[in-house]
C-alpha cells in the first residue's frame, strides 16, 4: 500500500487492520439510532456485513417514512456519522476524526495537512463555438430537441421509464430557453471526468466550469481540447510550473480536500457544487467523505453556495403511489406466463420473478440494490442523499436527481451487471447511454437552480421528484428477483 493511500480520509483501524465494514456497521447504526434503536442494534451486530447489508440499507429509508421530522434526523445523524467514523490522517502519521478537521479549517486553525502544501491557481480555456440555446438531448443516433424531444419524453412516460414530472421539468427547460444560460453561476462540477456529469452541456450552453478531477494529463488534455469547441469557460486548478496545463492539472480530493475547497472559493461569484465523483470500493466512500467535507466548508463560508446530486437508481426509494399501481397491472399482463412464472418461482424458493410491491402500497418501497455493487458503492451514493435532505431542511437550494441505468465504464467493467443491462429489455427496463443521461439530467439540473423548488410533505417525496429510474419503479417483479435472468438474456444476446 503506497504512502497515499493511508493519509487523508481513510478508515479507521479496527484493531490492527482497517476496515471498512466496522466503520459501514457503525454509520449506519447511528444513522438509526435516534429513530429505530432496534435496527440500529441490528446493524451493529451484524456479523455478514458484506453480504447482509441491503437489508439494514432498506431498513434506514423504512424508519424515515414515519415523519418527515424522522427522515431528516437519519440523513443528518448519518452524515455526521460518517465524518465522526472516518479518520483524517496526516503527513507525519497522526491521525484525528475526518470531523475534527472540518471543525478545525471552518475554524480557520492550524491543522495538518494530509499531502505537502501546494498552490494551486487557475488555468482557464474559453471555448470558441456559439453558445447553444436550444436543449438538444442525443439519443439514438439523433439529437432531439422541440417536438420531438417532447415526443420522446411522453413516450418514456407511457412507458413508465421516468417519472411524469420529468416531462414536466424538461418541457420547462424547453419552453424557456435563455435558461440554458447558466453564466451567472460558477458550476463545480467535482469528478469533471465523470461520464454523467454536466460539464459538457454546461460548457455548449456557454456557462463557465470550476472543474476538478485527479491529476491525469491524458484526462485534462481531453477535457481542454474538446472545450475549445464549445462556448464556455473551464477553470481548472493547476501547479506552478513551465509544463503545459494539462501536466500540472488537477487534484486529490481524499489527501487535498481542504486545498481544493480554498481554490473553489477563490472564485467570486454564486457557486453550484456538483458532485459527480465515483471511484472503486473503499475508495469511494473516501473520496465521497471528502467531497461531503469540502461541501461542508464551502457552504459554511459561502451560504448562497447550491449543491447537485445524481442518486443512483441501484438503491431503496420511497414511490409513489401510481408507480405502484403500474406495476402491479405489469405484473399481471406479463410475457412471461404464470405457467412459466410459477415454476420459476418454486424451484428457486421464492427469489425469482416475484412482485416489485404489496398491491396497495402508497408509498411503495423499491429496492433495486444490487448486491454486486457492494456496501462502499452504497454508503457512498447514501452520504450523498443525506447530505442533500439535511442541507434541504437546512433552506439551501439543493439538487438531487436519480438517474438512469446507464452503459457507463464502471457498469460495463462489470461482466455480471452488464449482462444483466443487456437483458433489461425484457423487462421493461431501458438502459440509457451515458450522452443521453448526462444531456437529461443536465436539464433537470438546470429547471432546479431556474425554479423554486415544489413544497413537499416529505424528504421521500423530494427525491422522488423528477427521478428517471429507467422503469426500476414500474416493472412488474421486483428488480433482484429478475437480475440472474436478465443477465442470463443479456449473455444469449450477445
Amino acid at each position: 500500500m503506497s504512502d497515499a493511500d493511508v493519509r487523508g480520509v481513510v478508515f479507521p483501524f479496527a484493531g490492527e487492520s482497517r476496515s471498512t465494514s466496522a466503520a459501514g456497521r457503525a454509520i449506519v447504526a447511528d444513522a438509526l439510532r435516534p429513530v429505530d434503536p432496534i435496527g440500529a442494534q441490528a446493524a451493529a451486530a451484524e456479523s455478514g456485513w458484506r453480504t447482509a447489508y441491503p437489508e439494514h440499507f432498506r431498513r434506514l429509508v423504512v424508519a424515515g417514512l414515519s415523519s418527515p421530522e424522522a427522515a431528516v434526523t437519519i440523513a443528518q445523524t448519518g452524515a455526521a456519522a460518517v465524518h465522526e467514523h472516518l479518520a483524517w490522517a496526516s503527513v507525519d502519521g497522526s491521525e484525528g476524526t475526518l470531523a475534527e478537521a472540518v471543525a478545525a479549517i471552518s475554524a480557520g486553525t492550524a491543522r495538518k495537512p494530509a499531502a505537502p502544501t501546494r498552490e494551486l491557481l487557475t488555468e482557464t480555456q474559453r471555448g470558441t463555438g456559439a453558445p447553444e440555446r436550444t436543449l438538444k438531448v442525443p439519443y439514438r443516433g439523433a439529437r432531439l430537441e422541440g417536438s420531438a424531444l417532447r415526443q420522446q419524453l411522453d413516450d418514456w412516460v407511457t412507458r413508465g421509464i421516468v417519472e411524469p414530472s420529468v416531462a414536466t421539468a424538461v418541457g420547462e427547460v424547453i419552453d424557456n430557453p435563455d435558461w440554458l444560460d447558466l453564466s451567472d453561476r460558477k458550476v463545480v462540477v467535482l469528478g469533471a471526468g465523470a461520464e454523467m456529469g454536466p460539464l459538457r452541456s454546461v460548457l455548449r450552453w456557454g456557462g463557465e466550469v470550476v472543474a476538478l478531477d485527479v491529476p491525469r494529463p491524458d484526462l485534462w488534455r481531453r477535457l481542454l481540447n474538446d472545450t475549445r469547441g464549445y462556448a464556455g469557460w473551464l477553470h481548472l486548478p493547476v501547479r506552478p510550473g513551465p509544463e503545459h496545463a494539462a501536466e500540472r492539472a488537477g487534484a486529490n480530493l481524499v489527501t487535498e480536500w481542504p486545498l481544493v475547497g480554498d481554490w473553489i472559493m477563490s472564485h467570486d461569484g454564486p457557486l453550484v457544487i456538483g458532485n459527480y465523483v465515483y471511484a472503486d470500493g473503499a475508495n469511494n466512500v473516501r473520496v465521497c467523505a471528502a467531497v461531503d467535507a469540502l461541501t461542508q466548508v464551502v457552504s459554511a463560508a459561502r451560504p448562497d453556495t447550491a449543491l447537485g446530486f445524481l442518486a443512483t437508481p441501484t438503491d431503496v426509494f420511497a414511490v409513489p403511489g401510481t408507480a405502484v399501481s403500474r406495476s402491479v397491472a405489469a405484473y399481471q399482463h406479463a410475457t412471461i406466463s404464470r405457467a412459466v412464472r410459477y415454476p420459476l418461482r418454486a424451484l428457486s424458493g421464492g427469489r425469482l420473478l416475484t412482485r416489485n410491491y404489496v398491491p396497495g402500497s402508497d408509498p411503495g418501497l423499491n429496492d433495486s440494490i444490487v448486491p454486486q455493487q457492494g456496501p462502499n458503492y452504497l454508503l457512498a451514493k447514501r452520504l450523498q442523499r443525506w447530505r442533500a435532505t439535511a442541507a434541504r431542511a437546512a433552506g439551501t437550494q439543493v439538487s438531487l436527481r436519480v438517474a438512469p441505468p446507464t452503459r457507463t465504464r464502471s457498469v460495463v467493467k462489470n461482466r455480471a451487471l452488464a449482462a444483466a443491462y443487456a437483458g433489461a429489455h425484457r423487462f421493461g427496463l431501458e438502459v440509457f447511454e451515458p450522452a443521453t443521461s448526462n444531456t437529461l439530467m443536465a436539464a433537470l439540473l438546470v429547471h432546479d437552480l431556474r425554479t423554486v423548488t415544489p413544497a413537499l410533505a416529505h424528504p421521500w417525496e423530494h427525491e422522488a421528484h423528477e427521478a428517471v429510474h429507467g422503469g426500476l419503479w414500474t416493472a412488474a417483479y421486483a428488480p433482484r428477483s429478475a437480475l440472474g435472468l436478465a443477465a442470463m438474456l443479456g449473455l444469449g444476446s450477445h
